[in-house]
């Protein structure tokens, strides 16, 4: 059964709200080695090469978003209920 505390939900919202804080540097890191990497690969970029480009930095970004959320907001949930009992 899981066991739900305020002090838990409280750590889960602040993990929310740091790993909003987090996402923009981050995703910036990771398009800036994307597109890095992309552009050693060629010189002269097609327009279907753009989009794909663009897709998968798309996909990148909702990955990212995912995993920083569920990761911070479990360990604010962690954190909080180990302060909170």
């Amino acid at each position: 059964m899981i066991n739900l505390s305020l002090a838990g939900l409280l750590g889960a919202v602040i993990g929310t709200v740091v790993a909003a804080l987090v996402y923009v540097p981050l995703v910036d890191f990771v398009e800036r080695g994307l597109r890095s990497r992309a552009d050693s690969g060629a010189e002269g970029e097609t327009l279907e090469q753009e989009i794909s480009l663009l897709r998968r930095a798309s996909l990148l970004r909702r990955a990212v978003f995912a995993a920083d959320v569920i990761v911070f907001a479990g360990i604010g949930y962690w954190l909080g209920g180990m302060v909170g009992d």
